[in-house]
């Protein structure tokens, strides 16, 4: 699986590295992307998603249930 957050939907952008001669190659700027085990009370169950440090606090801010419904009407994840 890629490295996307499945609340979010942030991925890694491309860029350059600049050398003080100014010379540029190309990099990636990946995210801070965690596994992190949560438990949904309304199906009693556990769900363990690819998370950004801002997709946690999202969750963190609207709760678990309406991040997960958020993220599966933008796409970001699959029920």
């Amino acid at each position: 699986m890629s490295r996307i957050c499945q609340i979010t939907g942030k991925r890694a952008m491309v860029g350059n590295h600049v050398s003080h001669a100014n010379n540029k190659t190309k990099r990636r700027f990946e995210i801070n992307l965690l596994e992190k085990k949560f438990y949904l009370p309304e199906q009693d169950k556990h769900v363990i998603l690819k998370v950004s440090a801002h997709g946690l606090r999202i969750i963190n801010r609207i709760g678990i249930e309406a991040a997960v419904e958020l993220a599966t009407r933008n796409g970001f994840l699959k029920k």
